[in-house]
């Protein structure tokens, strides 16, 4: 079957992860990663566009790759106005809510502009898939506690339905027929969500708010010593975020986000790795538990996804405490670029509806 070639992109804090297949096959795969220098160099997220895209476009003429054969270039999805779960074609309302960051920013908003100007480069569509503002939940899930605060949808939507229709498929069943709870542990946060024929009705906000803490997210804090610790006046708002989002969890505990470090550390003895590796588990196992009660505590199975699923320890600790809820389905290498490439081809196949932004 010749279909053509797809470009996916995964723009990360630090790194912009890209893949070429070739009539369904992954035929390139490479990691760009940039130095604190170089993002320090480019003052904003929506100041390192062109760095990253010409950086890619380097890799991509390194490695003979013609951009002008593409026909799809899919990118991971940023942080835009919640709309339901789909693929997307980049229009210029995208571009300037990417920009603008509208639900926030995060380097992930570059993804569909790089995509959309090398579309522009040659005869290629642009792209993104289920990005992380998908939003399926419930009214009485968007309940805070105050009315000055509502509870936003903000999870790892992609590799969630990816996963879960995996699964249904795996099973013989529809995935809208299923209850579901899917958790997505990467190399960010970790997402648990409720998933009731073929809807996401809920899930923790794991951008910068409630859930489990996880490698460098400090997931849900004490609400009134969060409150004391930002009029201190020992830390900006900026500092703030920060110890939430990206120096929390693994990394504020043990001072790496790597797990193979702190595997080796927990082989050679180290008690306090171990203990806090554990806590994750502990944490996790309470989320499934409340997040079950969304499915009247009859899930069909619990899907387990991301790469922490890869360390034998974490995952054996979760699935003491959560075996007895439901059947336990384990996909640990699943990933936004399998799964962005996955849309692209449906597109391509025509099995997929491409829908428009507003």
């Amino acid at each position: 079957m010749t279909l053509g070639i797809i470009l996916v992109i995964n723009p990360k804090n630090t790194s912009s992860k890209i893949a070429v297949y070739r009539d369904l096959k992954l035929c390139f795969l490479k990691t760009i990663k940039y130095t604190d220098e170089q993002i320090a160099a480019c003052g904003s997220i929506p100041g390192q566009l062109e760095m990253r895209k010409n950086a890619i476009l380097q890799e991509l003429k390194d490695n003979d790759i013609n951009i002008n054969k593409l026909k799809i270039v899919m990118a991971r999805g940023g942080l835009i106005k919640p709309l339901k779960s789909g693929v997307y074609e980049v229009n210029d309302k995208m571009r300037e809510d990417l920009l603008k960051g509208v639900m926030g920013m995060h380097a992930t908003n570059l993804g569909g502009i790089i995509a959309a100007d090398i579309a522009a480069m040659t005869n290629a569509r642009a792209f993104i898939a289920d990005p992380v503002v998908v939003d399926e939940l419930d009214d009485v899930a968007r309940i805070s506690g105050h009315p000055l605060f509502e509870r936003k949808s903000i999870f790892h939507a992609l590799n969630q339905k990816v996963v879960a229709r995996k699964y249904a498929k795996s099973i013989n069943r529809k995935y809208d027929e299923l209850g579901l709870l899917v958790v997505h542990a990467g190399g960010g946060g970790i997402s648990v969500g409720a998933h009731k024929n073929g809807r996401v009705v809920d899930t923790n906000q794991a951008f910068d708010g409630d859930g489990p803490f996880s490698i460098e997210r400090a997931g849900t804090l004490p609400a009134g010593d969060l409150v004391k610790l930002c009029f201190s006046g020992k830390y900006s708002e900026k500092e703030v975020m920060e110890i939430i989002t990206a120096k929390g969890g693994l990394y504020g505990y043990l001072g790496t986000t790597s797990l193979t470090t702190i595997e080796k550390r927990i082989a050679e003895g180290d008690e306090k790795a171990a203990f806090i590796m554990y806590a994750m588990a502990y944490q996790l196992a309470k989320e499934i538990g409340g997040m079950c009660t969304v499915l009247d505590g009859k899930p069909d199975a619990i899907i387990l996804s991301g790469e922490l699923f890869n360390n034998s320890n974490f995952t054996r600790d979760l699935s003491r405490k959560i075996g007895k809820i439901a059947p336990i389905a384990l996909y640990p290498d699943e990933n936004e670029v399998d799964a962005l490439a996955m849309n692209a081809i449906g597109v391509m196949k025509g099995e997929v509806e491409v829908l428009q932004y507003s």
